[in-house]
């Protein structure tokens, strides 16, 4: 159901002239998958404290609140999503310190709209590594640090020192490297509390040596990823030992599409829209693709991508 007149008018009071709200925002526009229904009201606060002040606004209005990152891992169910979406777009903060030698480590304040784009770029124009890993990676800091983004090269657990954000209630949670719980592509930040920015540690590294592991990994993720179609990444969590996309291709399953959406023929771990898709297609596909693994391998597949919304 529409908020109200009312709710309306005190969300848009909350934000400060940089802040952001639209009302029955499709979330398509929001996702890399270019699907999804409506959110009741999308709102991208321009600081910590109008994330922190919606969020006491929802808890006292009785309203869902919940973040929403770049939706480059995400599938947003055709029926949208009910209550208030918390973008991150704005809270682009990011601080490199001075090192106390030419040999310590780096620390950087980043926030969660930052994209890891701009990370890796950033700290590879300071001669900084350990983020050489987010070569060729979309998304940003926010939806990275909770499920724990990586490739070969490397993970956010790797790097990341503190994580802050900000609760049910508005008060802001910092947690430790240990108390993040990081494992793979997953941590122990609770889905309930939107993550706003975090605190990294960067150790120094040639900048001709960083370039290079980043062009490799960009090559390898072009030689082997679908391109030209939306998509959200790799659907499905890799098990113990194995690869999901080679338990999939091995099913058979390359090029296998319902509706729009299709098992990507470049790499069967890629589910695509191949046209005018509808959540419900990708719902069904997923069913399809982990009955076929579950058959034949015994093994059920864990989805990577995070599901939100009802159906249509």
């Amino acid at each position: 159901m529409p908020l109200s007149s009312s709710l309306r008018q005190d969300l848009l009071a909350l934000l400060d002239s940089g802040g952001e709200v639209r009302f029955d925002e499709p979330l398509a526009r929001h996702t890399t998958l270019r699907l999804g229904g409506p959110v009741d009201a999308w709102v991208a606060p321009s600081s910590v404290e109008e994330v922190r002040r919606v969020r006491r606004f929802c808890v006292a209005s009785g309203l869902p609140c919940r973040a929403l990152g770049s939706g480059s891992n995400l599938l947003v169910l055709d029926g949208g999503v009910r209550g208030v979406l918390l973008a991150s777009d704005q809270l682009r903060g990011l601080r490199f310190s001075d090192p106390s030698t030419s040999d310590a480590r780096t620390e950087v304040y980043v926030e969660a709209g930052v994209s890891t784009g701009k990370l890796l770029s950033e700290a590879t124009k300071r001669s900084l590594g350990g983020v050489e890993f987010l070569g060729g990676v979309p998304g940003s800091i926010g939806g990275g640090m909770i499920m724990n983004a990586g490739t070969y090269l490397g993970e956010f657990k790797d790097v990341t020192v503190e994580v802050t954000s900000v609760s049910e209630q508005g008060e802001l949670i910092v947690r430790s490297h240990a108390e993040c719980g990081f494992v793979y592509r997953g941590s122990a930040l609770p889905p309930s509390e939107v993550v706003v920015s975090a605190r990294l540690s960067l150790p120094p590294r040639d900048k001709e040596s960083i370039e290079a592991d980043v062009a490799a990994l960009r090559k390898r993720r072009k030689e082997r990823e679908p391109h030209g179609v939306p998509c959200a990444g790799s659907f499905f969590k890799n098990p113990p030992g194995d690869f999901a996309g080679r338990l999939i291709e091995s099913c058979g399953l390359k090029g296998t599409r319902i509706g729009g959406a299709e098992v990507s023929l470049a790499h069967a771990n890629w589910l695509v829209n191949a046209g005018d898709a509808k959540a419900k297609d990708f719902v069904s596909l997923i069913e399809l693709v982990r009955r076929k693994v579950t058959e034949q391998f015994g093994i059920t597949l864990e989805l990577e991508v995070k599901v939100m919304g009802e159906p249509g």
